[in-house]
């Protein structure tokens, strides 16, 4: 049977076919086995994907979207003057990779297997099965990614039934897995991931580090760059952005390199420790989940058949290290990270009448089977049984009745509370979505920051301050005294690199601050103009800017912070 399994990424997808009686090979799209998941719409609203998508972007950057997996949420993507559905733009992509696959074939494949990250729910997945049957597949499979990659690892001669660690670093998120290999197939033991740490984040602290080094050379054009307003400024910065991106990757294989820079900065010259740096954290932050995620599997990392790295980012000679330090045991990978999930998508054995035959996300536990009369046990002949009278029946009694009706509505109100509760902790620590909000234009995640000061002041969405900042949601809350602004979509370090925080001849403050669970980080600015508060949580990409209306000491500022705006 003709098998076409496409690996649909942030920032790349990957084909790979198995036809003709032979074994699986990558597709390539204009030339690469690796095709940008970019799109682009032009004036007749026709999408245009990869390569093509990429050089008509220089033509109006306002049309082009270079990672349309990343805003599934959103339902609706605004390119240029176009409204465009995000079934569609993904159906674009992947109907791309249907193309060549049905030129090389001489019709469409037979069936189509289509990864997905492994905590993608049922909403999620619908998406990407709306956007396959626009794309006019039959016979349509979805995945998990860290199912495909343990079985194109399993597939290279892996011990046989052994469980995978699996490490996916990809353009726009973290995931992480362990997989039990049976006969039967694949079983993720246990699966975990960071929504806010991908390629794209260390792309993003690289331009951070960059800004710090250039931008006092001309803080204006600088902001033109960040936030672009004309045509030349969105080519100048999507030029930008890609040396970034260039010299991140050749820092995977030289010390140093350079990053060239627009008149009137100078180039930059950045270096491999420089980058390791920055993104120490986020992936010591990544190698503890995923030791975190194989001991909720039951498992310890030496009785694990491997742990194998997927994804390009997983080149950079750090993250080995740190998984080697963290788990005791060595990393593997191979020449080419990204394809592993295209190539495993192919070893999945799969069923006839569901998308996903891999079990639930559960441990694999051994059939309980009775125990039997060993043979050489000799059974004593048991006399005749005869069954015992009847008992007359009682009636129960009224309190007893209403007791055990007292009890199960009990435990059923508790039942509620703890799913209820569990689910509002899910939503509020998932900063990637915006889709739900309250009145005041709050998301879960958002609330959370705010604390009790949406209770005791007028908030309302505002999102020209999330566009100037390049966010993706504002909220502003006054009150007596002041005003808080919060931000979804970027960091404290973020905020205080692109707003000039810190000048000059003005009193700084920083420290840490816990409260309603979360933990995180204040810096603090006071002069005769003005007093104000950046602050954020650890670990998730939302900031808030507390400001005053009058001029303060720095101290009286900071205890105004912690009594006033800060969570309790």
């Amino acid at each position: 049977m003709d098998v076409l399994s496409i690996d649909f990424g942030t920032s790349s997808t990957v084909g790979v076919l198995s036809a003709f009686g032979r074994g699986p090979r990558a597709i390539e799209v204009d030339g690469s086995v690796t095709m940008s998941s970019a799109v682009y719409v032009n004036d007749d609203g026709l999408l245009v994907v990869g390569q093509d998508a990429e050089r008509r972007a220089r033509l109006d950057p306002s049309r082009f979207e270079p990672n349309p997996k990343r805003r599934i949420d959103e339902g609706t993507l605004r390119l240029g003057e176009t409204d465009v559905d995000i079934a569609d733009a993904f159906a674009a992509v992947l109907r791309r990779m249907g193309e060549e696959a049905e030129r090389q074939l001489g019709r469409p494949p037979a069936q189509t297997r289509i990864s997905h990250p492994a905590g993608w729910g049922a909403g999620r997945q619908d998406v990407l099965r709306a956007a396959a049957a626009k794309a006019r597949f039959a016979d349509v499979r979805l995945i998990p990614e860290p199912v495909a990659a343990a079985a194109h690892y399993a597939s290279l001669g892996s011990r046989a039934g052994g469980p995978i660690g699996v490490y996916d670093l990809g353009a726009g998120t973290f995931d992480c897995a362990v997989v039990g290999i049976t006969r039967q197939g694949f079983t993720v033991l246990a699966e975990d991931g960071l929504p806010d740490l991908g390629s794209l984040d260390i792309d993003q602290a690289l331009l951070v580090h960059i800004g710090r080094s250039v931008s006092h050379a001309d803080p204006a054009q600088w902001q033109r760059l960040l936030r672009p307003q004309t045509t030349a400024d969105r080519r100048t910065r999507r030029a930008l952005l890609q040396d970034v991106r260039d010299a991140k990757e050749s820092l995977s294989r030289h010390a140093q390199t350079h990053v060239p820079m627009a008149e009137p900065f100078g180039d930059v010259l950045v270096s491999r420790d420089e980058l390791e740096a920055l993104v120490r954290p986020s992936l010591l932050r990544s190698a503890e989940l995923l030791a975190t995620t194989i001991r909720r599997a039951g498992l310890t990392p030496a009785q694990l058949a491997g742990v194998y790295l997927v994804g390009g980012p997983s080149r950079m000679p750090l993250l080995a290290t740190l998984l080697g330090r963290q788990l005791g045991v060595a990393p593997t990978t191979q020449d080419q990270p990204e394809t592993a999930v295209a190539f495993g998508l192919h070893h999945v054995p799969l069923g006839t009448t569901t998308d996903l035959t891999v079990p639930a996300f559960a441990p694999v536990r051994p059939p309980v089977t009775p125990p039997r009369p060993q043979p050489w046990q000799q059974q004593a002949p048991r006399p005749p049984q005869h069954p015992p009278p009847p008992e007359p029946r009682r009636k129960p009694k009224r309190w007893f009745l209403a007791l055990a009706v007292l009890l199960v509505a009990a435990v059923v109100a508790t039942v509620v509370v703890f799913v209820l509760r569990d689910q509002a902790a899910q939503a509020a620590a998932d900063c990637t979505q915006t889709a739900q909000r309250d009145r005041a234009g709050f998301t879960p995640c958002l609330r959370t920051l705010a604390g009790s000061v949406p209770d005791r002041s007028t908030c309302k969405e505002n999102d020209h301050f999330a566009q100037l900042l390049g966010g993706r949601l504002s909220v502003v809350c006054n009150f007596t005294g002041g005003s808080v602004r919060y931000f979804q979509g970027m960091t404290t370090e973020y905020v205080e690199v692109n707003t000039k925080l810190t000048a000059a001849g003005s009193a700084v403050g920083r420290g840490a601050w816990d409260g309603g669970g979360l933990h995180g980080e204040y810096v603090a600015t006071a002069d005769k103009k003005s007093s104000i508060v950046l602050f954020g949580v650890k670990e998730r990409r939302v900031a808030a800017i507390y400001l005053t209306e009058a001029p303060s000491r720095l101290d009286a500022l900071i205890a105004g912070f912690i009594r006033e705006v800060k969570p309790a």
